[in-house]
């Protein structure tokens, strides 16, 4: 990839949203600006810097837009390595079994649809547990990894699996943050759930000490990821499950990552409205 020359315009920007892409509201204020530039994924043809938006009528926060295809087609032409299947899946093993023995405790056994699997080891952890498990990613070459294990998995939109009704679980562990329009995800999920089914997400949660105590140290390193268009708070993040025709029945604090959380909710029959 070659670096930008002078006077040479960037290939990939962001799409603005016109309006908060979870309520529609336009009332919005500029919440933080921060530089992306020092992100493993960065890359020059990437605008570094990043808008972070708040709405006033639902108080979610999120960027200013999300990347056109050409960025995006950088950012996934590169993994980390801790996203590559099978990355210190031994050492990731126990932290996968309590997240597996505590969505276990909600679900039936079943085909389980892990979204955005990375290193595999959810999934690969749900199958001791009796799970059936499936995985979906946008990383082609994760995908095929998985395949060449004997598993079954997808590179594609996760809203374009058609299998309605087949799921006992689906797991989106640090993913929803990362989807331009959350909703859609979340209306998929629905779909493709069993009656009763239980969906697990994961993701930073911006309403607690933590996360201000690291704003106030100006080291906070959520503003700065270029993967993220969403920081959700807990009282949002379950508003919007409720929307969609899911019960949050379960919080707690995400052993994998830094300031996160863990939600489990339940298909309700139908939508709210």
């Amino acid at each position: 990839m070659q670096l930008l020359e002078a006077g040479q315009a960037e290939t990939s920007a962001r799409i603005l949203y016109d309006s908060c892409p979870l309520c529609s509201g336009k009332d919005l204020r500029i919440v933080r600006r921060a530089d992306c530039s020092q992100h493993p994924l960065y890359r020059p043809e990437i605008p570094a810097d990043m808008t972070w938006l708040g709405c006033a009528d639902c108080a979610h926060v999120f960027t200013e837009g999300y990347f056109d295809e050409s960025a995006l087609n950088l950012i996934f032409g590169r993994t980390q390595i801790g996203q590559t299947v099978g990355h210190d899946i031994e050492g990731q093993r126990a932290v996968s079994a309590r997240m597996v023995q505590w969505i276990g405790e909600q679900a039936d056994l079943g085909d389980w649809l892990d979204v955005g699997f990375g290193n595999g080891s959810l999934l690969f952890t749900a199958e001791e547990f009796g799970f059936r498990p499936v995985g979906i990613d946008l990383r082609k070459a994760n995908v095929e990894t998985l395949r060449a294990l004997g598993y079954e998995a997808y590179c594609m939109d996760f809203a374009d699996l058609a299998t309605n009704g087949r799921f006992s679980v689906i797991s989106m562990a640090d993913v929803l943050e990362h989807m331009p329009y959350p909703k859609p995800a979340l209306a998929a999920a629905h779909r493709l759930m069993q009656p009763d089914g239980v969906l697990f997400l994961s993701m930073p949660n911006i309403d607690n000490m933590v996360w201000r105590l690291l704003d106030a140290n100006k080291a906070n390193p959520y503003w700065g990821e270029i993967e993220h268009y969403h920081n959700f708070s807990r009282k949002r993040l379950h508003a919007l499950l409720e929307e969609h025709g899911f019960r949050p029945i379960k919080y707690r604090v995400s052993e994998r990552y830094r300031v996160c959380m863990e939600v489990l909710a339940v298909k309700q029959e139908r939508l709210a409205s």
